[in-house]
């Protein structure tokens, strides 16, 4: 029977959405995290030979070993759960073979006795060498002992897998009969688009339609993660114990059967570099995202002294040079900037920020491993495998993330469109465009000979730009900085006129720039001052710009290119993040000097290492910095006030503010929040009301911050890291269910209280653009931080990108 015990109850009712109320229960255990036994020093007497040091490391490594133990019961649970549902796959693929096999032999079969061998060949072993291992693993782990062996069951479930070879040699024949027959009979067609899988979860009367083609997937699946989750398994069985050389053995056969059957082919990129012409002058080139049709085309995009060639990197054939094809051009005499008037609107298809946030972890962990491959004695093989993976994910990301249209029309009116990432860089090539149009007078026309060469020479050209990847950059190029730059907006001089202002700032990250901030409107002003502190986040960002725009507040009178109504550009400009200058603790002051523009800013940089590190707080009183537990029992609550407060503020009127968490708040307007909340200010809720939803918003996250432990604890930090490693993803929903319910009541209640209210965000996602993985990007890094000790133990060498991927996986997992 499947396992299934009621988890402890916390005193707190949490209304679970559907992804809840499937999850796993919690095997029952013997021995729980809770029960589990612990080490006590032992006394010391004139026997006692250990020095204090020793004795420490000792009790570490077997601290250690204790937590390895406990992860493996964990990973255990998972692996279970995994079975069953893998069973219940299994079981629906099964159920309509008997009714066939029946019909098969009457004057009117659906389908032959040859195809349905065929169709579902192998399936009933599989089925039997699976509910095998199932039935023998669950009395073991239900009986549960940090000595006992499970090795012998992954031996021979190893030893089996010869029957999986004749199940993948046959799957492709299998699903091209399966196909075939759908379109000969449509009754089969329908029964094979409907097969119902029973849930092995909570709900147990649920039925989950499933197609046949899609089940039949499942043992090829299961196959190629086979030896994933036994390096999961190994990784927490200590060496001494009598299930590691067993263990070893299964890994060992599963790869071998999996390395005769595995073939993965990674696409080829090949980087693109141009020389200057002699006649006709290139200006720049980049490499740009065209919308064509609704779907998004990688370009290279070439801006010679008289027109604007859009191309096409052609694919490689073997033993041949770069080739381009031309897409199109236009003169610049007759280029023209789209208007909302000639312009059919055509809807950007947005990528999903979760989808973006994917791709940058994958990115980060690439290079993390490229890094680990560089310090071992490994040969290039596996360095060029994976910088090959590298430049598929970047590629990916410049092709999905930009966002922003800039959109060029011929003499005839027909538009083409391309999307930036930067409003800096679509203004660029507009002001470049428009200068050079000035000393354009003719229009022309190329012969397909004339286009041809001219296509063909953008080879030979040396770009300005290459792709902006951080694989183009060489070793010793800064790899940019990770962590926290504060940013003060003092005021503008040099204005000719009272203007609007309002200040945007943008960095690179990821190869493209983004915006990361803006001041508020300083209205009809020739000096504004601003004053105005962000906290900005660097990933790997090498360059600050800076963009000043006038708000017009009568839409008659604004601009209406590339299809939207916008703010006038008054003037831009960009410095370079000395990481040398910042890595002083002090603030800089500098000035961007841009159109006659004097913008006064102050700068100061925490980098990411230091950024991590929590703290412990020497006060008494207060709110921020102090444990959670002495607040909510000085309180008498179970969530903190501070809490309650501004999740009720952002409920009554930030739940359509668009970006609400991700957009950051003035500096200042927090720093007096926090000042308020520690001194107990019985005008804090009046305060609240005044102040920019944003600065409450980033007033909640700093609370979570600045505690002295993680809401999710300094104790489970390495099971949360490791549970969230797990390969199979049955496995980690398990676990992490499971440590989550390990949590002490006040930071569990706490964390039920906030993840309800994200929950209710998220009911607004049209609106404020904030999903479910949008908030476990701000919060992940927030909740999940390591302890001083886990800081030093890691590799501070290595930036933390995308704020410790790991942690944003267990924020979105739970």
């Amino acid at each position: 029977a499947p396992y299934n015990e009621t988890p402890p109850s916390y005193g707190y009712e949490l209304e679970h959405s559907e992804e809840h109320q499937t999850r796993h229960e919690p095997l029952s255990f013997t021995g729980s995290p809770s029960s589990s036994p612990r080490l006590h020093s032992k006394s010391r007497s004139s026997r006692d030979t250990q020095s204090s040091g020793s004795l420490e490391s000792t009790l570490s490594v077997e601290l250690d070993q204790e937590k390895g133990l406990e992860m493996r019961k964990w990973v255990l649970s998972g692996i279970l759960a995994s079975e069953e549902t893998y069973l219940s796959h299994l079981e629906a693929l099964l159920i309509p073979m008997k009714p066939l096999r029946a019909a098969a032999t009457t004057s009117q079969p659906m389908l032959t006795i040859q195809q349905i061998e065929t169709i579902f060949f192998k399936v009933p072993e599989l089925h039997e060498i699976h509910k095998d291992f199932y039935d023998a693993l669950l009395p073991r782990v239900q009986d549960w002992g940090h000595q006992q062996c499970v090795g012998d069951l992954f031996q021979k479930l190893a030893s089996q897998l010869g029957v999986y070879r004749a199940f993948v040699d046959n799957y492709k024949v299998a699903v091209e009969t399966a196909d075939k027959c759908c379109q000969a009979n449509a009754q089969f067609a329908e029964i094979s688009e409907n097969l119902k899988v029973k849930s092995t979860k909570d709900c147990k009367d649920q039925l989950a339609k499933n197609s046949l083609e899609t089940l039949l997937y499942k043992p090829v699946d299961r196959v190629t993660r086979s030896t994933l989750v036994l390096h999961d398994l190994l990784k927490h069985t200590p060496s001494s114990h009598p299930d590691y050389a067993l263990l070893q053995d299964a890994l060992r056969i599963s790869q071998n059967f999996l390395s005769s059957i595995n073939e993965e082919i990674t696409p080829r990129r090949q980087s693109m570099t141009v020389k200057k012409g002699e006649n006709r002058q290139l200006l720049r080139d980049r490499f740009m995202v065209e919308l064509v049709e609704g779907s998004r085309k990688l370009r290279h995009v070439f801006l010679f002294t008289d027109l604007l060639l859009c191309t096409k990197l052609k694919k490689q054939a073997a033993g041949k040079g770069q080739q381009y094809d031309c897409k199109w051009y236009i003169p610049l005499a007759d280029l023209t900037f789209q208007t909302i008037e000639d312009c059919e609107s055509t809807p950007i298809p947005l990528v999903q920020d979760e989808e973006i946030d994917a791709m940058k972890i994958k990115i980060s962990q690439i290079k993390n491993e490229i890094q680990r491959e560089k310090r071992t004695t490994k040969g290039s093989k596996v360095i060029e495998r994976l910088r090959k993976k590298l430049s598929e994910q970047e590629s990916l990301l410049l092709l999905m993330s930009p966002n922003m249209a800039f959109r060029v029309a011929n003499r005839n009116g027909k538009g083409f469109t391309f999307l930036i990432s930067s409003d800096y860089e679509r203004a660029e090539w507009r002001e470049i465009i428009r200068e050079q149009q000035k000393k354009c007078f003719k229009s022309f026309s190329l012969t397909s000979l004339e286009l041809q060469m001219l296509t063909n020479s953008c080879v030979k050209l040396q770009t300005v730009h290459t792709i902006p990847m951080t694989m183009n950059k060489e070793d010793d190029e800064s790899p940019g900085l990770y962590g926290f730059l504060n940013v003060i907006v003092h005021s503008a001089s040099g204005l000719k006129q009272s203007l609007n202002l309002y200040c945007s700032l943008e960095v690179d990250s990821f190869g493209y720039f983004v915006n990361k901030a803006k001041t508020r409107v300083y209205r009809d002003s020739t000096e504004p001052n601003w004053n105005e502190e962000f906290e900005i986040e660097l990933e790997g960002s090498q360059t600050l710009r800076l963009l000043c725009y006038d708000k017009c507040y009568n839409k008659t009178k604004q601009s209406k290119e590339d299809g939207e109504i916008t703010d006038k550009i008054m003037a831009k400009g960009q410095i370079k993040l000395d990481p040398q200058t910042l890595q002083n603790k002090d603030w800089q002051r500098t000035v961007i000097t841009m159109n006659g523009i004097e913008v006064k800013l102050s700068m100061k940089f925490t980098s990411r290492e230091f950024s991590l590190k929590r703290m412990p707080s020497r006060k008494q009183s207060g709110v921020f910095g102090v444990k959670i537990n002495v607040v909510t029992k000085r309180e008498r609550s179970k969530v903190p006030l501070i809490v309650r407060q501004c999740v009720e503020e952002i409920e009554r009127r930030g739940m359509e503010e668009v970006g609400i968490y991700r957009v950051s708040g003035v500096a200042t307007d927090i720093q007096a929040l926090k000042a308020a909340f520690d001194s107990n200010n019985k005008d804090v809720s009046i305060m609240m009301r005044e102040m920019d939803v944003n600065a409450i918003a980033g007033t909640l996250k700093l609370y979570f911050r600045e505690l002295p432990e993680p809401l999710f604890t300094d104790e489970l930090y390495p099971n949360f890291a490791g549970g969230i490693a797990l390969s199979d993803s049955v496995a980690k929903e398990s676990c992490m269910l499971n440590l989550l319910l390990s949590l002490p009541e006040p930071n569990l209640v706490t964390f039920l209280f906030l993840l309800d209210h994200l929950k209710r965000v998220t009911e607004n996602e049209s609106i404020n653009k904030m999903s479910l993985h949008n908030l476990a990007t701000v919060f992940g890094p927030t909740l999940l931080r390591p302890s001083e000790k886990d800081s030093k133990i890691s590799n501070s060498s290595q930036p933390i990108s995308m704020n410790d991927s790991w942690s944003l996986e267990v924020m979105a997992q739970v």
